[in-house]
């Protein structure tokens, strides 16, 4: 059963505040371009190849971001619910989209045009506002994301999501999943948990 579009939009509103503060007048203007979007298993929100038009708030599920080369899966990221998601190179660039988001379980998503954000951008500050801090949020992300990468060992990027990490990897991403967010083996995974432990 999909959740109700009254309480839907409430969330994302409330989400929305998080960066920037949103009269009514404002939030007007983004309604009429909300959409329920429900998603299967396996599902995809955005895909490798293809230009990203949407942007959606989690309201049910789990999505991995993952990029594809010479066949091999390479997670970047998890969304769960009150998570904005999207393909935001694809969106920003018009070019297609370098990841693909897949749905890890069923969800439903309240989607609307990024085109539509744009526009929101050049009419009413406060939606300029959120813009420029969200941008700086993904830009943060963005930053942790590469530091992890680059100059932690794979032990030490486990104990950074045991730390600081979001709760719901490990308590619901499949180990398979996790293990190639950490840029190791199952089994690798498996042995640091192990010397953690």
């Amino acid at each position: 059963m999909l959740p109700s579009f009254p309480e839907s939009a409430l969330r994302l509103r409330q989400h929305l505040t998080q960066f920037a503060p949103l009269s009514d007048e404002d939030w007007r203007l983004l309604v009429p371009h909300l959409r329920l979007a429900p998603l299967a298993r396996h599902a995809v929100f955005a895909e490798q190849g293809r230009v990203a038009a949407d942007v959606g708030f989690v309201l049910e599920g789990m999505f991995r971001q993952y990029y594809t080369k010479d066949g091999e899966e390479r997670t970047s990221y998890f969304f769960f619910e009150d998570q904005l998601i999207g393909a935001y190179f694809s969106s920003l660039t018009g070019r297609p989209s370098l990841v693909t988001i897949e749905a890890l379980s069923a969800g439903c998503c309240l989607t609307f045009p990024y085109a539509v954000l744009v526009d929101l951008f050049g009419q009413r500050m406060a939606w300029q506002e959120f813009g420029r801090r969200f941008a700086e949020y993904l830009a943060v992300g963005l930053e942790e994301r590469l530091v992890s990468l680059l100059l932690l060992s794979p032990a030490e990027r486990y104990q950074a999501l045991l730390v600081s990490g979001d709760p719901n990897i490990l308590a619901r991403v499949p180990q398979h999943y996790i293990a190639n967010f950490l840029g190791v083996t199952p089994v690798s995974l498996s042995r640091i948990r192990n010397r953690t432990a």
